[in-house]
């Protein structure tokens, strides 16, 4: 089984792996019960499965990979992570925030079911993600799964994930300078992506003061992730992306390519990528994985 629309081999492998992997840990752990929370249960499973690039479980299991973390365990941290992006994207789609009706070329969970039910879901599945880390499963030492929390938790919130939708919103109504812009990206879309390799390396047992070269590259690959991502709105199509297009123009807000042109922001971003590569000369074969989701980001259409 391969990722369709992936040129790499060995990615289109790994995507095709993990997002069946995902899914079927998803499945397993939400099962729908028979009272009145059922709709709220179908509600998350409507956002978790079946959808998205799966591009955090991804690295997350790669660097816990290259260090040799038992697989079952990096799928539990994995659907952690996933949960958390997942329930930030049922909360952005809201009427109240980014006010989108498609993701990943469905009805958003608000218009699939209404808009309590899609604040409830959010709510859920971010209560689930540290549920699932909490457990066991994922480690049988306690540091080991504190560490995790601590992780997830310092990219999900103010000082991360939370807070950039925030300085996202305020973009709206002010002027944002390439260095504000910058920061409010490295928040929103990279601080969880971060996460992911850094919690990778949190289950491969690597010292905080090894994980520098990791640190790199996922700063690297959140810039040029979202740098992707304003050149799909900019010049994408909302039939392949799976979700509207030209909302940040439409909105008022600066992006990479309105403060840098489409050109210069496409050579930032393939810039970004070949140094996010370069922080991973210190590892072999181990880690090709991770350099061909580097440059899968720039070469994407969705």
């Amino acid at each position: 089984m391969t990722e369709v629309g992936v040129s790499d081999p060995l990615l289109a492998e790994g995507l095709a792996k993990i997002a069946d992997e995902v899914d079927r840990a998803f499945d397993a752990l939400l099962p729908v019960p028979e009272d009145a929370r059922a709709r709220l249960i179908e509600a998350m499973r409507y956002a978790a499965i079946g959808g998205g690039k799966r591009l955090r479980p991804l690295l997350l299991t790669a660097v816990a990979e290259m260090y040799g973390v038992v697989r079952e365990a990096a799928i539990r941290a994995a659907i952690a992570i996933e949960s958390i992006h997942v329930y930030s994207l049922i909360h952005d789609d809201l009427p109240c925030m980014d006010d989108d009706s498609l993701r990943h070329g469905k009805p958003t969970v608000h218009k699939a079911f209404d808009e309590a039910t899609a604040v409830l879901a959010g709510d859920s599945l971010l209560s689930f993600a540290f549920e699932v880390l909490g457990d066991p499963a994922v480690s049988a030492d306690p540091f080991t799964r504190i560490e995790l929390v601590q992780a997830l938790g310092h990219a999900s919130g103010a000082q991360g994930m939370a807070g950039g939708q925030m300085m996202d919103l305020v973009a709206e109504t002010s002027e944002f300078d390439l260095q504000t812009v910058t920061r409010l990206q490295q928040l929103k879309t990279g601080a969880l992506l971060g996460a992911a390799v850094e919690m990778g390396a949190i289950l491969g047992r690597v010292q905080p003061e090894g994980r520098a070269h990791l640190r790199g590259y996922a700063r690297d690959i959140g810039l040029a992730f979202q740098i992707a991502d304003d050149l799909i709105d900019h010049e994408g199509n909302a039939e392949v992306a799976g979700k509207a297009v030209g909302k940040d123009a439409a909105a008022g807000k600066e992006t990479f390519v309105s403060l840098l042109g489409p050109d210069r922001a496409r050579e930032q971003a393939r810039m970004l990528v070949e140094q996010a590569i370069g922080h991973l000369s210190q590892h072999g074969k181990e880690a090709d994985l991770l350099r061909a989701v580097a440059r899968y980001i720039i070469e994407r259409d969705h």
